[in-house]
């Protein structure tokens, strides 16, 4: 009997053992008399703001003079960029056609407040809101104007200057003349064409989209008085009007003589008030029938142009860089920061 001690007491050991250890395993998770918990720390991902809190994110304002409140009021940049695409392109337009408005929008504020150029401007003002400069429309504005389309309108427009933020259009390192326009002929105008200067990356290209805008062709109707009234000329009797002495290179009237006195398109367009310098007239009675082709001036950025590329597809790099020639997509940080250090 003595020998089956030692056994007898090992498979005890074992009994015990194999009962206790999954209750020593378990009781520390157990809910009673635990001295710690598994707990949870989860980490949330961060929250991004909204494309309105991003608008407002900029070290640079503008100061926009405000011409119906006759005031001054500080936009944060991005915003002032938003409010001006918002105001210059329809926001149902494609996305790539928005951002290319905003790039332009952009370069022009960043070149307006580098130059300092306050010619016309109330002291402290560094743009108008009207086309004396850019177009711009405040949200209240915007709301008034779209009504029940302002939510979509709104984010579609803002997260289209997001996607281009910080970047402007340069020639040789400095910011472009970023013009544009609604709608061309066919055709874009050279810069020379229409103001005084050459500007190499403002030169005529085809644009051929343009034809489906609706404001391709147009009409105006003016009695023969207020037609030599205005252009000081005498219509000699008959049919004839005038005879086309010159065009542009964007295939708009250049120079026009009217019974002995030349005009440019230019100065006929502005005084008689038309659409475009792409003109035709013929005279009926005693009333003269004008038939235009194209909205504006002609110079730069076609935005039904822009649209119609964007629709084949092409995003806004292409777009740019197509009816501004030679331009590169640069920061603007660099920019920014002189005009912060300059204040």
């Amino acid at each position: 009997m003595k020998s089956m001690k030692p056994v007898i007491a090992v498979l005890i050991t074992v009994a015990v053992a194999i009962v206790l250890i999954p209750a020593l395993l378990v009781l520390p998770f157990s809910s009673e008399g635990a001295k710690g918990k598994l707990m949870e720390n989860l980490t949330h991902k961060k929250q991004e703001p909204s494309v309105a809190d991003q608008l407002n994110e900029s070290s640079v304002e503008v100061a926009v003079y405000r011409s119906q409140q006759q005031k001054i009021q500080a936009i944060p940049l991005e915003k002032y960029v938003a409010g001006v695409v918002s105001a210059e392109m329809p926001a149902d337009f494609e996305v790539e056609a928005l951002k290319a408005q905003a790039l332009t929008a952009r370069t022009y504020i960043v070149n307006q407040l580098s130059e300092k150029d306050t010619v016309a401007l109330p002291k402290g003002a560094h743009v108008t809101d009207t086309v004396l400069h850019q177009v711009y429309k405040s949200d209240d504005e915007l709301k008034k104007l779209w009504g029940k389309d302002y939510a979509w309108k709104k984010e579609k427009i803002a997260k289209a200057v997001l996607a281009t933020k910080d970047q402007i259009l340069t020639y040789n390192g400095e910011p472009i003349t970023a013009t544009f326009f609604s709608t061309s002929n066919g055709f874009t105008e050279n810069s020379e064409a229409y103001w005084k200067n050459s500007i190499p990356y403002l030169k005529s290209v085809v644009s051929p989209w343009d034809k489906d805008s609706p404001k391709f062709y147009d009409r105006k109707v003016i009695s023969i008085k207020e037609f030599e009234a205005k252009l000081g000329v005498k219509l000699s009797q008959g049919k004839e009007i005038g005879t086309i002495v010159e065009r542009t290179p964007g295939k708009r009237v250049g120079a026009v003589k009217i019974n002995g006195k030349q005009l440019t398109g230019k100065q006929i367009r502005e005084t008689l008030e038309l659409k475009s310098t792409d003109f035709t007239w013929e005279r009926k009675g005693d009333q003269i029938i004008i038939s235009t082709k194209g909205y504006g001036h002609g110079v730069g950025m076609s935005q039904y142009g822009a649209n119609g590329m964007a629709q084949e597809g092409k995003n806004y790099r292409d777009i740019v860089t197509y009816y501004y020639q030679g331009v590169q997509i640069t920061s603007s940080t660099a920019f920014l920061n002189t005009i912060v250090a300059n204040k």
